[in-house]
């Protein structure tokens, strides 16, 4: 009985032993990003209440807002939407079977990429272009 040898078991892979890759890179931040947009869902709902509560109270949000704090919560909110939103426009092109090569995967993920950041410039360009931009 004491010839019994116990049986390793196979380690579970973990993050460790994975070399990083810019399609996992993405996926993280898609993660981050959705987690994000929670947090800009509860500001758009503080915008909304203050909206409907009268002019102080919308007061009181808007000087939030265009401080320097503020817009760079709504600057990274912005980016994180578009970042997120194009990050499903590239799951959606993997559900229909494409895009699972290595390039066509790399060119995804960077497009995502400069695809969220030029988005979100835009936003806000065309935001202060066209709406008025910083009072």
């Amino acid at each position: 009985m004491s010839d019994i040898k116990a049986v390793e078991r196979p380690l579970s892979p973990h993050l460790s032993i994975y070399k990083p890759t810019l399609t996992m890179l993405m996926s993280i931040a898609h993660r981050i990003t959705g987690f994000g947009l929670y947090f800009g869902t509860l500001l758009l709902a503080w915008w909304l209440l203050a909206a409907a509560s009268g002019p102080n109270a919308y007061a009181g949000i808007g000087s939030f807002m265009s401080s320097f704090i503020g817009r760079i919560v709504l600057f990274g909110y912005t980016w994180a939407l578009m970042h997120h939103m194009l990050g499903g426009i590239r799951h959606l092109i993997w559900d229909t079977g494409h895009g699972f090569g290595e390039h066509e995967r790399e060119w995804l993920a960077i497009a995502t990429i400069v695809g969220s950041i030029s988005l979100t410039i835009v936003i806000w360009i065309v935001g202060y272009l066209f709406v008025g931009g910083a009072r």
